[in-house]
């Protein structure tokens, strides 16, 4: 195992070509159901390409909710591709173009996720230039990467403010910090503790039918099931993870399990990154703002890690380092020190 710390680093196809600064870019869909953007590098040498996979809730292709644009997905996307990697970011079930998709939210499982994802894996698998896969998982989408990558071939994983814990203790923690009522804080522990053990809760106060409403208990069964950093041992290829300082949603804890998973995965600590892949300050309303603010960049130095791991697995060359600045700058990643 292998921990590297950097200051502030950080199928039915129908398609429509277009033309962006990195290649060319394309809309792609899966049956006329599933949609996304394949961006491929220009020329006609083959490629190293990744599959982005979007985090929880109905986030599209770009990284952005129904309640805000960050742009966060795209960004990566787009820096990738302009370091010659080919990039593949779709719309999940449910969301996006992929809006149409969805099917009724008491049928929705964690599998159904994984399922398209491997679909997309076969679909770059297709693509005549593409020559190795990488799965990019962001948030829950890297528990999706490391799914489909137990039941599909791919050369690498890369998970990004990943959670190494199991659901259920994510939600604990998060309800833990609400000041909840007693009653309904013994109340959701309860809830929470049947659908652990698969069962279906009738009874769910008012208070917590949001997160616990009977339609929605069939998908959180499926996916309590899962242990993150037990997944990632079932894999054999390289893994990166990388986490931020100032990840509102996930704690050193996450990156370190996912670290001793087993060997060949690689621990990448952020300094300020949040959990938009972007510098936040110290605040947590200045850190939410970035959620919704599409022109802040991502942390300086982030795409260039990502291209590393993958081209050093195809004995390519580097990309040049970013140059070194003073961390109160706010920019630039200084060498990288191992531990």
């Amino acid at each position: 195992m292998i921990r590297i710390a950097l200051a502030l680093l950080l199928f039915a196809l129908s398609a429509v070509p277009a033309n962006s600064a990195s290649g060319n870019e394309r809309e792609v869909n899966l049956d006329g159901s599933l949609f996304g953007t394949l961006t491929m590098p220009g020329g006609e040498a083959p490629a190293d390409a990744v599959l982005i996979l979007a985090g929880s809730g109905p986030t599209d292709r770009d990284g952005n909710f129904p309640s805000g644009q960050n742009d966060s997905l795209k960004l990566l996307a787009e820096e990738l591709a302009a370091r010659g990697i080919a990039t593949l970011r779709i719309d999940k079930r449910g969301a996006g173009e992929s809006i149409g998709a969805a099917p009724e939210e008491a049928k929705l499982r964690a599998e159904t996720f994984v399922e398209d994802a491997v679909r997309w894996l076969e679909f770059l698998e297709g693509e005549p230039r593409v020559r190795r896969i990488v799965a990019i998982g962001h948030s829950e989408g890297a528990l999706v990467a490391t799914l489909a990558a137990t039941r599909h071939p791919v050369a690498g994983l890369v998970l990004l403010t990943a959670s190494g814990r199991p659901a259920p203790a994510l939600i604990r923690e998060q309800l833990g910090g609400q000041d909840l009522p007693p009653e309904i804080a013994a109340r959701a522990e309860e809830i929470l503790k049947s659908l652990e053990h698969g069962e279906m809760v009738a009874d769910v106060p008012p208070q917590l039918d949001t997160l616990y409403r009977p339609s929605v208990q069939p998908y959180l069964i499926s996916w309590f099931k899962y242990d993150p950093a037990a997944e990632l041992a079932k894999t054999g290829v390289p893994a990166l993870v990388i986490q931020g300082t100032r990840d509102l949603q996930q704690r050193p804890v996450d990156g370190e399990k996912l670290e001793a998973a087993r060997d060949g995965v690689t621990l990448l600590t952020v300094e300020n990154m949040n959990h938009v892949l972007k510098l936040a300050p110290e605040d947590r309303a200045g850190n939410m703002a970035l959620y919704v603010n599409p022109q802040a960049p991502l942390a300086p130095g982030l795409a260039d890690t990502v291209a590393d791991f993958i081209l050093k697995m195809t004995g390519e060359e580097e990309t040049p380092a970013p140059q070194t600045s003073s961390p109160s700058e706010g920019s630039g990643a200084p060498a990288p020190v191992s531990k």
